[in-house]
C-alpha cells in the first residue's frame, strides 16, 4: 500500500510488518570534539602554572638537583606564610598537615624554599616542626649566583 503526499513524496506501509524507528545517537562527532578539547587542555595546562614570588638566597653550588613531580616543596614567603603546592597552611596546623602528607609516603623528604628576608629563627622553627612531624631529609632551594638578577 502506497500513499502519495503533496509534493511528490511517497510513503509506503507494509501491512503486518514491525517497522520500528532507529533511535541511536551518533556519538562519533562528540568523541572527536572531546579528544580535541583534551589535547588543548593537555598542551595549555603546563603554561598556566602560577608561581609564588620568593626571593631566594644566592649561592655558588656546583651540583644542581632536579625536582620531580612527586617531591614536596615547602615555600616560606616574605610574610612568613607557609605554602605547600600553593596552598597556605597556618603555623598552628602545620605539624598535623605535614604528618598527614607524609604518613603514606616511603620517601620522607621535603625541599624548603624560603625567602631570604625571612628571619633565620622562623626558618629554624619550621625546620624543627618538620623534623617532629617525621620528615627525614630536608633540601634547601637556592638561586645560583650566576643566574641571579
Amino acid at each position: 500500500m502506497a500513499f502519495v503526499i503533496e509534493g511528490g513524496f511517497e510513503m509506503s506501509f507494509t501491512p503486518g510488518s514491525n517497522d520500528t524507528m532507529l533511535s541511536e545517537i551518533n556519538v562519533t562527532p562528540f568523541v572527536d570534539v572531546m579528544l580535541v578539547l583534551l589535547v588543548i587542555f593537555m598542551v595549555t595546562a603546563p603554561l598556566v602554572q602560577q608561581q609564588v614570588d620568593v626571593d631566594l638566597p644566592q649561592t655558588n653550588t656546583q651540583k644542581a638537583v632536579t625536582l620531580s613531580d612527586t617531591d614536596v616543596v615547602l615555600v616560606i614567603t616574605k610574610k612568613k606564610e607557609l605554602l605547600i603546592e600553593r596552598t597556605s597552611i597556618p603555623i598552628k596546623e602545620f605539624g598535623p598537615k605535614i604528618k598527614a602528607i607524609f604518613e603514606k609516603k616511603q620517601k620522607k623528604e621535603i625541599f624548603l624554599q624560603a625567602d631570604q628576608s625571612v628571619p633565620y629563627g622562623f626558618v629554624v622553627k619550621v625546620m624543627a616542626l618538620l623534623k617532629q612531624s617525621g620528615v627525614d631529609k630536608m633540601g634547601m632551594i637556592t638561586d645560583p649566583e650566576n643566574r641571579a638578577p
